[in-house]
Parts: C-alpha cells; sequence; structure tokens
C-alpha cells in the first residue's frame, strides 16, 4: 500500500497521519469533459465554493455537462455560476476544442505523463497545475507531483520545519524518494495541510 510505502520512509507523512487522521475525503473528479471543466472552475477559488458552483452549474445544465450544453450557456448563465470573464473564454475554448475534434480525451488518457500534460497545457487557460490535477483525480495517475501547488509548497515547508518556502528544485529534491507513489504524498500534504486549517477554524 502506498501509505504504507511511504510512512516507512519519511516521518512526514507518519506526522500527517496523526494530524488529520487516515484521509477520507475524495480527491476523485471525473474524466473527460466535465472533469476539466470543473477543474477550470475550481482554479483560484476554495474547494468548498468551487463544489457549491459546479453544482449550481449541473443543476442550471440539468445534470448534462457537455460541450454541446456549455456552448449553449450565454455569458450572463455563466457568471452566475461562477465562471470569471477570462474563465468564460477558456470554458468555451475547452469546449469548442472537444466538439470540433482537436482535444481527444481517449488519446490523451493513453499516454504517459508528461506527453498527456504537455496535450493538455497546449489548450488556452490549462496550465501545468491544472494538467497535473487532472492526471491526480481523473486518471488516477499514482506518481504526480504538482509543486506548483501553494499549499504543497506551504505543507511541505511546515512538515520538514523548514524556514523557507522550498524551492521548485528542493521541492524536486525532496520527494525523489517518494517514487512511485508521489501522488499519495500529495494527497497527504494536502489531508495535513486542510486539517491544520479545519483545526485553526475550530479554535477561533
Amino acid at each position: 500500500m502506498s501509505i504504507d510505502h511511504l510512512t516507512a520512509i519519511d516521518p512526514i507523512f507518519a506526522e500527517c497521519l496523526r494530524v488529520g487522521g487516515v484521509p477520507v475525503r475524495d480527491f476523485s473528479r471525473p474524466g473527460g469533459f466535465p472533469g476539466l471543466l470543473r477543474m477550470v472552475l475550481e482554479q483560484q477559488l476554495s474547494t468548498r465554493v468551487a463544489l457549491v458552483l459546479w453544482e449550481k452549474l449541473r443543476l442550471r445544465l440539468g445534470g448534462v455537462v457537455t460541450p454541446d450544453t456549455i456552448l449553449a450557456l450565454d455569458d450572463e448563465t455563466l457568471r452566475a455560476c461562477g465562471f470569471s470573464r477570462q474563465k468564460i473564454g477558456y470554458a468555451r475554448g475547452l469546449a469548442e476544442a472537444v466538439a470540433d475534434g482537436r482535444l481527444d480525451f481517449d488519446a490523451i488518457h493513453a499516454l504517459p505523463d508528461e506527453e498527456a500534460i504537455a496535450q493538455l497545457v497546449a489548450l488556452k487557460g490549462i496550465g501545468r497545475w491544472t494538467a497535473e490535477v487532472y492526471l491526480m483525480a481523473a486518471l488516477d495517475r499514482p506518481d504526480i507531483w504538482p509543486i506548483g501547488d501553494l499549499a504543497i509548497q506551504l505543507g511541505v515547508q511546515r512538515l520538514k520545519g523548514w524556514t523557507e518556502k522550498p524551492t521548485r528544485a528542493q521541492l524536486m529534491a525532496v520527494a525523489e524518494p517518494w517514487r512511485p507513489h508521489r501522488t499519495t504524498a500529495a494527497r497527504l500534504v494536502w489531508h495535513h495541510y486542510v486539517a491544520l486549517q479545519d483545526q485553526a477554524r475550530s479554535a477561533r
């Protein structure tokens, strides 16, 4: 089991479990167009807010989130569902790319990690973080390490007792021994980070 392997080689993961318990939060997302669109919506939003807005969109579409149903919505409706002006452009661009065949999810899903990420980031509005989280959450790829994620940066800093936020090179180096389980490592660091935030809110 990946958690057992990680706790055996680095004590920070035992600390993650001590603080937050065994993770029960569902990190999974649907694959294909709905999953990637949801990740676009979630960019720069808290998990709680993003979930409320996503459910609002699904309700507006009767649960049918497809390129055609998104393209049929006007900007005002998309704004009411939480899409900023910029994200409206990203959502429409994604929907058009799928509708006209420029984006083939089946082909992307068959690619190795880095090649799949390269295909996804070629789309406007899909950065490396979004592509990595898609591979983790929608495809369950086991060895993704999203070093551009602020919670990962701050979480590793706190768990390692470092005085400064780690650089990209430090984050890559510290995670090297965790291969091929870096997706689980990321989920544990996120779990620890969220648990501490929840505890801080409860203490207010």
